[in-house]
């Protein structure tokens, strides 16, 4: 691959990476554990991920189990989750937290997917302002020792890549819409 094409691929794979983490933390029906991965506690002053201060398990398909290491953290842990937007509150027993995460209705399924339709839209518009920037670059290097022709291939390049991502992205809304879906 020209080195020139690499910048562009690898700012298109951020976006779609990005876009797949979103989508991670979007719940489904059952529970995953990377909805806490946004969700920051104050260990020792210090913003640190729930899963590296406990041991994050999912026993039950609706409930995840946060069993942290110093007993002191179960308050801080359970504080971090009140007031982060997952809109689940964490029962605990001096010990483990548990997490259950109630049925989703037909709306809030809904409503899902329309959040992840606006994250594939926003990733979508991402990597084509990326190949606008790429086609701008391009034109630039007229008049200068590279022909119309290898602009013309460089763009070519771009576009193919362009239209690979969005397949990509039109692919994972459609997995993850039908994921949420699913009863």
């Amino acid at each position: 691959m020209d080195e020139r094409i690499k910048v562009y691929d690898t700012k298109m794979t951020k976006s779609y990476n990005s876009l797949m983490t979103d989508f991670a933390a979007i719940r489904a029906g059952r529970a995953n554990p990377h909805v806490l991965d946004r969700i920051m506690v104050d260990y020792y002053g210090t913003p640190t991920p729930i899963n590296q201060v406990a041991n994050v398990t999912v026993p039950e398909a609706r409930m995840i189990q946060i069993q942290p290491w110093e007993s002191k953290m179960v308050k801080v842990i359970n504080k971090a989750i009140m007031v982060s937007d997952l809109g689940i509150n964490p029962s605990d027993d001096g010990r483990v937290i548990r997490l259950v995460f109630p049925e989703l209705t037909e709306e809030r399924r809904k409503d899902l997917v329309k959040d992840v339709k606006k994250k594939g839209e926003a990733a979508k518009v991402a990597v084509r302002n990326i190949r606008r920037d790429a086609n701008e670059t391009f034109k630039k290097l007229k008049g200068t020792e590279v022909s119309e022709d290898e602009i013309k291939d460089l763009e070519e390049q771009v576009q193919k890549m362009t239209d690979k991502y969005i397949k990509e992205i039109d692919k994972a809304i459609e997995e993850k819409s039908k994921e949420i879906l699913t009863v």
